[in-house]
């Protein structure tokens, strides 16, 4: 298959074209590694490729690839963390972890492989996903597609330029606060955060940052995401909890009306940042869509139920605390000290902060996360959906966090990176589902800008389908980077 062809599909595409017989997936994973080739020196996305060395790997791929499964065949990437893949690194984004090599499949891997992806290797992050842009020190900065100059958002910065520039059609991510979605609509692309407790984090972990953080993925079109959430959502043993299976499976759902949907309106974070003009007019617009389109759409306000203050401080206390005894694990499994030579300043100031954080401070912060999720749960009574921007501004330039960094203490950073992203930790916190849906662009600069959408526990039905009717109705498919494989 030509490259200029093989970006035209999405994966539920390419799978068809697999199992038809039209195209083998060696000849896409060779069309995904030639795009790699063609794009990847401009943005520093992907940082390890896995071609098959033998005919025998050759063979293996082939019989692993879930023969019959809706994504048989597809290219796939996976994020620098939060999933083990057996013989592969997984570094973190961080020279801690440099050499470091999983001894087996994470749940989720596994079930990455039976879904039919055909993975190819790992995509760039922030070290330990400490970061809403992707620019660590030991692979160096991921540049945004549409602008070489900006970020592509973080902390699946990587996955997301990999989507946005054609390397493959759908990539693995993570979200504890915003790390799908942010890089989701800074790139122009589809980006859903599922309800805590979807998709298991096992074995080794029963959850990350006390459940504020899930897995998905990143993709063009909404089917692509429906499909995948279909392959990797359900418990495995051993798991403390889970979210009650769907009705139907998403890729179903998508083919449903959403109804007319009770839509909230919330223009402003409750941060200091204000939401810039062309965001706002983005926005606007994204509100006429869904009342063309039936919903009752109306102003909200966003109420976590405690001070902004305290917001920032107990997700501080709970990422700085849940860092500790990561770094000091690896630092004794590498035998490298905790220190400049291993560390970037910021993860020093947290690891810190994180070290000074008591028991008694730990469970205050829970008591938080408790308050928080009831007073967002609360605002699904009256609304099924709630809109905000995804980000509050376009993507920033490339440096702009590590300004002044050297000031910055573990809870600064914290306060640093939610002040820029006001909209998306909320629903972390609640566990609730949210999307960033690539609806709009800036007209001035042409960069993409994101509208989230957040429903109740449990109800990425809501979303999905929701979703589907917008793609339909203002398609973005057509809207492609500077930066493309296709044009190379």
């Amino acid at each position: 298959m030509e490259l200029s062809e093989y970006v035209t599909y999405d994966a539920v595409g390419l799978a068809e074209l697999v199992a038809r017989g039209e195209v083998a997936g060696a000849e896409l994973k060779a069309a995904a590694l030639e795009a790699v080739a063609a794009v990847n020196p401009l943005i520093n996305a992907v940082v390890e490729t896995w071609p098959a060395e033998r005919a025998e790997e050759e063979k293996e791929e082939e019989e692993g690839a879930g023969e019959g499964a809706p994504l048989a065949g597809v290219p796939f990437l996976l994020k620098d963390l939060g999933v083990s893949m057996a013989g592969k690194r997984v570094e973190l984004g961080s020279r801690l972890a440099k050499g470091n090599v999983a001894s087996a499949d994470s749940y989720l891997m596994r079930r990455f492989r039976e879904s039919g992806l055909v993975t190819i290797g790992r995509t760039t992050t922030p070290e330990f996903a400490y970061g809403i842009t992707t620019e660590a020190v030991l692979y160096g900065p991921t540049r945004n597609p549409w602008d070489l100059d900006r970020s592509p958002g973080g902390s699946s910065g990587g996955s997301a330029a990999a989507v946005a520039a054609g390397i493959v059609p759908i990539a693995h991510g993570t979200d504890a606060a915003g790390s799908i979605r942010i890089p989701a609509a800074s790139t122009g692309l589809f980006g859903l955060k599922p309800t805590r407790g979807r998709v298991s984090m096992g074995p080794d972990v029963d959850e990350i940052f006390n459940g504020l953080a899930v897995q998905g993925g990143i993709s063009r079109t909404v089917r692509d995401s429906a499909a995948l959430l279909d392959r990797i959502q359900g418990p495995e043993s051993g798991d403390p909890y889970f979210a009650a299976p769907p009705d139907r499976p998403y890729s179903e759902e998508i083919t449903r009306a959403p109804g007319r949907l009770r839509v909230g309106v919330i223009a402003q974070g409750g941060g200091r940042r204000r939401t810039e003009g062309a965001v706002l007019d983005a926005l606007s617009r994204t509100a006429e869509l869904l009342a063309s389109l039936g919903h009752h759409v109306q102003e909200a306000t966003l109420d976590p139920g405690v001070s902004w203050e305290q917001f920032v401080g107990a997700n501080a206390q709970l990422w700085t605390a849940n860092l500790v005894p990561w770094l000091d694990a690896l630092a004794a499994a590498s035998g490298r000290p905790i220190d400049p030579s291993t560390l970037q300043t910021e993860m020093l100031a947290s690891y810190a902060w994180g070290r000074q954080v008591t028991g008694a401070d730990f469970v205050s912060a829970l008591g938080v996360r408790n308050t928080v999720a009831r007073s967002i749960g609360r605002h699904f009574d009256r609304y099924d959906v709630l809109l905000t921007p995804t980000l509050p501004e376009l993507p920033p330039r490339l440096g702009v966090y590590a300004e002044a960094v050297e000031e910055l203490d573990g809870l600064g950073w914290i306060d640093r990176l939610f002040d820029r992203s006001p909209f998306t930790a909320c629903f972390n916190v609640a566990g609730t589902p949210a999307m960033s849906v690539p609806l709009t662009a800036d007209p001035a600069t042409g960069l993409p800008i994101g509208m989230q959408f957040a429903a109740a526990y449990g109800r990425e039905d809501t979303l999905f389908r929701l979703a589907a009717q917008l793609e339909e109705a203002a398609p973005w498919s057509h809207r492609v980077p500077a930066v493309w494989a296709g044009s190379h």
